[in-house]
């Protein structure tokens, strides 16, 4: 069942894929509806997402004023109307080779990706997640992490095709997890500089506006999503979240597909204005 909020929070945060866009990557009538009427109320909306900057772009019809992203687990903020990108938290050079010596030990197959402000390069062995997603270059992590893009690397991505994810990730976690943010919102690992995540990045930005963690609401389904929830003052797992999820939240949201981050907005407002 769907908890009510019982006031009107100052910020919404909330997560992307399975959480606000349905399984179709769309955004609903109903949700962009419960959003302007969020804002119309006072209430600012931020996107607090894995994906990288230049996958927000395919949503900037749909975000209307609230048009700013925390991306890649807190590795960037984008503003989406613009285009623009803001800042970023990048992981020190030597920090992402000693991931990578770490995890090829602990998982022989492992293939890299990096997210830089310059787009996205991959091992010849990692597989992009989206056709529409063109790497800039082709190379070994060793070399592309040797280049000029080396420093500005905001998330390293690794995958084990064919290895069940939370798998891969309680065994990454315990190869590096001392080195980076290790966390994963897909099959892919999501690797971010220590102490980079959503809360962390939504704490900064809200810091900046004087708002507190207990003026937040928060949505999300994915390990990733862990420290944003915890963070807020009130965060809600979607239904359709992942069990490690659904095991640490007590609020609850209904399914992605049902509109269930829509339909705790229109519950917020209503009784706000009650």
């Amino acid at each position: 069942m769907t908890a009510t909020p019982a006031t009107r929070p100052r910020l919404i945060a909330t997560d992307l894929d399975g959480t606000l866009l349905r399984s179709d990557g769309t955004v609903s009538a109903r949700t962009q509806a419960a959003l302007a009427l969020a804002e119309d109320a006072g209430i600012s909306i931020v996107f607090v997402t894995g994906r990288p900057p230049r996958w927000l772009e395919s949503l900037a019809e749909h975000t209307g004023r609230h048009g700013v992203a925390i991306c890649s687990n807190g590795g960037a903020v984008y503003d989406v109307r613009r285009k623009e990108l803001v800042e970023t938290s990048p992981l020190r050079v030597e920090d992402s080779l000693a991931v990578v010596t770490a995890l090829r030990a602990e998982l022989p197959e492992v293939a890299f990706g990096i997210e830089y402000p310059g787009g996205f390069s991959h091992e010849p062995g990692y597989r992009s997640m989206l056709d529409w997603s063109p790497a800039n270059r082709i190379a070994s992590v060793e070399e592309l992490l040797g280049g000029a893009e080396g420093g500005t690397v905001f998330k390293l991505l690794a995958q084990v095709p064919g290895m069940d994810p939370d798998e891969m990730l309680r065994r990454a976690c315990g190869a590096a997890g001392d080195l980076a943010e290790i966390t994963r919102s897909s099959p892919l690992l999501e690797i971010g500089a220590r102490g980079v995540t959503k809360a962390t990045a939504l704490a900064r930005w809200c810091a900046e506006k004087g708002i507190a963690a207990d003026e937040v609401v928060a949505f999300g389904d994915m390990p990733n999503d862990l420290p944003m929830l915890a963070w807020a003052g009130r965060g809600y797992a979607m239904a359709n979240a992942h069990p490690a999820v659904l095991g640490s939240c007590t609020l609850r949201a209904g399914d992605h597909d049902r509109d269930g981050v829509a339909e705790v907005i229109e519950a917020l407002v209503a009784g706000a204005q009650g």
